[in-house]
């Protein structure tokens, strides 16, 4: 009996079938395609040696291209059809300097033309390119000409070379008009020879792909009538140098928030560079008008290397004080990425931001005690320190629990509550939970708490205590006194335990309870004073006050006491005071 071919035989047969035709396609594939770009190849080189053989036959003065340096006949561009292909030329003509020669001479002379000339196939299914480079000379090339010659220097911030600048030459003066665009060489110089004399005709451009600009601009333009960089200027038998100076992009990130590190969004902003392209009057390279967005954040990508000066253009907002460092001027390194954040506060001017700083080294002195007085006015503030008030519980949200023995309803006041008689509890205690207090970060220290009681103080007999609590999941309250544990309280105000500092979130509870059934303890305000993520580091602000000369004095630990005069006016102003090391 004789066996037949399963179907799992046949699909197997199939399959090496499939492999071993695949594998003859793929070879053939690889062999016409490879013969295709032979023959693309051998067409290019074709087209160039025709090209060459043209330039070769011109006069030696026409050796150019139109448009460049040295000027010609040469199109620097030009699509030739050879066969089948559609070839597009780039041609590059240069003078050449040869640092070999030894003829004396003052200035750059030409002793020949190099010619550069690129063949791409844009149509062609793989991409081809083909580059052929040769010289042409003159043997009376080395006597003087009247042409002058360009010499780029595109140096860094450190004033070292930027090698492979692009280069771009313009000059709409003379006939044919000059736009040449070239690389600089590994010395971040590029040599132009052979340029035909222009008073302030070639503007120069600078660039390379991830940094900053630079070029020479035209005496008497508009916006800019007085450059410092003006366009150049090529005699007769002279060389005409300009440097420009480019270097790595960096970015600058601005935010406004207040002391706890809430967005404050939608703030107007100045923002201007140091850097000046012209004088009399001085033109900046760099200045805008612009603002953060709804989430308090500007962000501005590819800025050069500078000093730039911020402003806020917000007359209801006070400038609490600005990080990383004092003051709204902020430098960006080449290729750097800064942040800059001013702390804001509703404005309640006159107001002063007083900064304290190391005479020697310009660094902010945290932790240092700052008075702004006159005569009859005296207050004293500590810089890195802020403070969160509340003198009112009446509003929805404004505390998180409380055992319905508090009356709530007073704006300004916390007091027992009284029954339909008029009279209070001797013998249950209020008491009230404060709602979450976010300082804005785990950077934090909770330096101190104190409270208002209402006017007399807290009558005889009545009681008014707090435990303090503060986590980072917003969610487990854990209440302690001023040892650090449960069971004591704060009866009268004092720092804080140091348990609580890493925190992000705290909250209060306060106590209320009284042995005369005719009096309550009362609370008009509490306080909290802490350091935290956005609290202004160095600095403190005043504000609410009145108009007049004052005496702002600093004293910090292992520094020598300083004091300065003031001069307040309408509005909001800052200044900074100065100690010296000890």
């Amino acid at each position: 009996m004789k066996k037949g071919t399963s179907l799992i035989d046949l699909m197997i047969s199939i399959g090496i079938i499939t492999v071993l035709f695949g594998g003859v396609y793929l070879v053939y594939f690889s062999v016409e395609t490879a013969i295709t770009n032979v023959g693309v190849r051998t067409a290019a080189a074709a087209v160039i040696a025709n090209e060459i053989e043209m330039v070769r036959g011109l006069p030696y003065g026409s050796v150019g291209t139109v448009g460049g340096v040295p000027a010609g006949v040469v199109p620097q561009t030009q699509t030739v059809t050879y066969g089948p292909y559609t070839f597009a030329l780039q041609t590059t003509v240069l003078n050449i300097d040869d640092p070999y020669d030894t003829s004396p001479s003052s200035t750059p002379v030409a002793d020949y033309k190099l010619v550069d000339i690129t063949a791409t196939c844009p149509f062609c299914s793989d991409p081809v390119s083909v580059e052929i480079t040769t010289t042409v000379a003159s043997r009376n090339l080395t006597a003087g000409t009247n042409y002058g010659s360009i010499f780029v220097n595109v140096i860094n911030a450190d004033g070292v070379g930027v090698p492979t600048a692009t280069v771009e030459v313009v000059n709409a003066s003379v006939t044919p008009n000059i736009d040449v665009i070239d690389t600089a060489n590994a010395s971040g110089v590029l040599e132009l020879i052979g340029v035909p004399t222009s008073t302030q005709g070639y503007q120069v451009f600078v660039s390379k792909a991830g940094y900053s600009s630079a070029q020479t601009y035209p005496v008497g333009g508009a916006g800019n009538p007085d450059p410092i960089q003006p366009n150049i200027t090529v005699a007769s038998q002279t060389v005409s140098a300009v440097t420009l100076s480019i270097d790595l992009l960096g970015s600058l990130t601005v935010s406004t928030t207040d002391d706890t590190c809430h967005p404050v969004g939608g703030e107007p902003l100045s923002i201007q560079g140091s850097k000046t392209i012209g004088a009399n009057p001085d033109v900046l390279k760099f200045s805008t008008t612009t603002g953060t967005n709804s989430q308090g954040s500007l962000v501005l990508p590819d800025m050069e290397w500078d000093g730039y000066t911020l402003t806020l253009n917000d007359a209801s907002m006070d400038i609490a004080g600005t990080m990383p460092q004092i003051g709204t001027t902020i430098t960006l390194d080449p290729g750097a990425a800064r942040n800059f954040q001013f702390i804001l506060a509703p404005a309640a001017n006159p107001a002063l931001l007083a900064g304290v700083s190391d005479a020697a080294t310009g660094a902010g002195i945290p932790q240092a005690g700052v008075s702004l007085s006159r005569s009859g006015f005296l207050e004293t503030l500590t810089t890195d320190h802020a403070t969160y008030g509340q003198d009112d519980w009446s509003a929805a949200g404004e505390y998180a629990s409380q055992n319905g023995e508090i009356a709530v309803t007073v704006p300004g006041t916390l007091t027992l509550l009284a029954d339909a008689s008029g009279t209070y509890s001797t013998s249950t205690a209020g008491w009230l939970i404060s709602d979450t207090i976010d300082v804005g970060g785990t950077s934090s220290t909770f330096n101190a708490f104190s409270w208002t009681p209402g006017p007399g103080n807290e009558p005889p007999d009545t009681s008014l205590s707090f435990q303090v609590a503060a986590n980072n999941d917003n969610a487990t309250w854990n209440f302690v006194g001023p040892d650090g544990t449960p069971g004591t309280y704060f009866t009268s105000p004092g720092p804080l335990p140091a348990s609580l500092a890493g925190n992000r979130y705290f909250r209060y509870e306060v106590f209320m309870s009284t042995q005369d059934p005719d009096a309550t303890p009362d609370l008009t305000g509490v306080s909290l004073d802490f350091t935290a993520n956005c609290v202004p580091p160095a600095q403190v602000l005043f504000t609410g006050l009145a108009q007049g000369t004052y005496t702002l004095d600093a004293t910090a630990p292992d520094y020598a006491e300083s004091s300065t005069t003031v001069s307040i006016g309408p509005g909001f102003q800052s200044s900074t005071i100065e100690l010296t090391h000890l």
